[in-house]
């Protein structure tokens, strides 16, 4: 029976079931909390004789749903919860989650990431963005979802700071236990966001500077790894034992995180520095001021005094300062890679400790003359996209090669012929027939599937930026070369691997043969072109020579504005092209750490 439900249709058939069958689901799940919510609004009563009771009126409904559901009484009860947050809280996603729109999963987490929220102002917009947003632009991932809630709770929801700068000064690094070995010590503890980005970059390309002949595990590597950075090594020493391994040389590198910040971030973390830099003042003015002299009772009674002094009066404590109602201010939103909320509290403790404020670059209307983007036009595409572009799917986009729309040189080096693609789906587009993208100025890409499917996807940075237009110059229309036969597929991207290359057969010898290790190293490494020994813009952005360090991470632009004279070179492009000149809305935080001897991590 079950195979024989979707006997004898097609691909495209098949996978238009799947999705009429998904939204189908949603649609169940709907209707099933929407009537928990309405047995739970006709059984749940205010009996002040009842409240207390351990088994209320909650109770009772719960077990009723409990046993219609064939589940505890914890999960019904926890069902009852999203069922009233969906009723009469968030009304507007509940729709959207009536028509099938938003999955159960999504619906589970944005009650949960809301619950905190009481003021009905505050749900109100957040409830109205969300779902806005999610007919604006059609299906969205859930984890992309699910940080867009943050970002909106982050953006305009004081409480939020002030929980943030709480949970900050929680923070330790404690190293060792009672139930250590002997020879190894436990660390643990908690960092800043910043930092701990900052640290896993640093171990990750540290691992990279080993062969693979290395004999120690991944595990013993990363142990390692840390143990260099306390002693204020750059690198990992390779332990294959070969005087001709690859990784022996010294090596110069950088790693550099980037926070992604609107104007309105970056203002309030400034505003939050300058009111404890001026409590702190305060503060101390406060001590520095001399104590009164103290009363005595003989000046009291001395001659000539007509009454006694009044007693000096007890000082008044500070008033507390009451929890702040929504601001209709947007207090922006900041992102570490991976699109992962950073608290303005901890924003602002990386400005206070080094951090640059850039203005992110935007592109104009003339496409570069080369292959690889430059660095400063991979940092928009990347800060635009932020996730791979493919339906779906969440590789951040850090971690994506940057793709040319119609292939390298029938289309050009331009945001609008550019998008982020993890690995996976860029090798699909490449090798695999059927797969095909087309893109919008707005960044907006529309893919093709083999089965002539087609899915619409929006750059991340629409939902979590809805401020920043990142829409560039509308190119020409261009024609994408025919495909070429995959039986024997060629790169059509640097950026993508290779496959790899037999070595010619050749006498060993003393002189021409290389070490066992090298000559495999040379054979899995993709063909060199003749045009360019670079390597991908965004790593040759890293390896530049680091700037003067002294104890936290040093700071490097992404690139200038330029002179007067490019500047309105790029205003009169756009203006051609039907743009307005417009100065871009994003801003980049960026922290770099580089070569410093004898000293580690801030």
């Amino acid at each position: 029976m079950f195979d024989t439900v979707f006997a004898g249709l097609d691909d495209s058939a098949l996978i238009a079931a799947i999705g009429q069958s998904a939204r189908e689901e949603a649609q169940a799940g709907a209707r099933k909390f929407a009537a928990i919510a309405q047995l739970a609004h006709l059984s749940v009563t205010e009996d002040q004789e009842h409240d207390h009771w351990v088994y209320d009126s909650w109770a009772a409904a719960a077990s009723e749903i409990g046993a219609a559901l064939n589940i505890g009484h914890k999960r019904a009860s926890g069902q009852m919860r999203i069922a009233v947050a969906l009723r009469d809280r968030l009304p507007r996603i509940a729709a959207l989650y009536l028509q099938g729109r938003l999955s159960t999963r999504l619906i589970c987490e944005i009650t949960w990431r809301t619950r905190l929220v009481e003021d009905t102002q505050l749900l109100a917009l957040l409830d109205a963005a969300l779902a806005g947003q999610a007919q604006r632009w059609g299906p969205l991932s859930d984890e992309r979802l699910t940080r867009a809630v943050d970002a909106v709770i982050n953006r305009y929801d004081p409480d939020a700071v002030i929980r943030a700068k709480q949970v900050l000064t929680t923070r330790d690094f404690r190293i060792g236990t009672l139930q250590d070995p002997d020879a190894l010590v436990t660390v643990w503890g908690q960092l800043l966001g910043c930092d701990a980005e900052v640290l896993s970059a640093r171990i990750t390309a540290m691992l990279k500077g080993v062969c693979d002949d290395d004999p120690r595990t991944i595990g013993e590597r990363r142990s390692c790894a840390v143990g260099a950075i306390i002693q204020g090594h750059d690198r990992l020493p390779c332990r294959c034992g070969s005087p001709d391994c690859p990784a022996s040389a010294p090596t110069s590198s950088n790693v550099v995180i980037t926070v992604i910040a609107d104007p309105a971030a970056v203002e309030a973390a400034q505003k939050l520095i300058a009111a404890e830099d001026r409590a702190q003042q305060s503060q101390q003015a406060h001590r520095a001021e001399p104590a009164p002299r103290p009363f005595r009772q003989d000046e009291s009674s001395a001659p000539g005094s007509d009454s006694v002094a009044d007693p000096q009066p007890n000082p008044e404590p500070d008033p507390e300062v009451p929890n702040p109602r929504p601001c209709d201010q947007d207090s922006g939103v900041a992102l570490l890679p991976g699109a992962t909320i950073l608290p303005i509290a901890a924003l602002a403790e990386a400005i206070r400790n080094g951090a640059a404020i850039k203005q992110l670059w935007l592109p104009g209307g003339d496409p570069e003359p080369h292959y690889r983007p430059s660095a400063k036009l991979a940092a928009f595409v990347r800060a635009r996209d932020l996730f791979c572009r493919f339906p779906g799917c969440t590789v951040p986009a850090q971690r994506c090669d940057i793709d040319h729309v119609v292939p390298w040189p029938h289309g050009p080096t331009h945001a609008s012929n550019l998008n982020c693609t993890c690995r996976t789906h860029h090798l699909g587009k490449t090798f695999w027939d059927g797969w095909r993208d087309e893109q919008s100025p707005d960044g907006t890409v529309t893919w093709t599937t083999p089965a002539a499917q087609r899915y619409t996807t929006v750059p991340a940075s629409r939902l979590l930026f809805p401020r920043w237009n990142t829409t560039t110059t509308e190119l020409p229309p261009l024609t994408p070369p025919r495909p070429t036969p995959t039986a024997s597929p060629r790169c059509r991207n640097d950026d993508a691997p290779a496959p790899p290359r037999t070595p010619h057969a050749s006498k060993p010898n003393a002189t021409t043969t290389p070490p066992h290790g090298a000559r495999r190293a040379r054979a899995r490494a993709p063909p060199r072109t003749t045009a360019t020994t670079r390597r991908p813009s965004d790593t040759t952005s890293m390896t530049k020579a680091p700037m003067t360090l002294s104890g936290y991470p040093g700071l490097r632009e992404y690139g200038s504005r330029g002179s007067p004279r490019q500047t309105a070179a790029r205003t009169h492009a756009r203006q051609g092209a039907g743009q307005s000149a417009r100065p871009p809305r994003c801003l980049v935080v960026r922290t770099e750490v580089g070569r410093f001897p004898g000293a580690g991590l801030p």
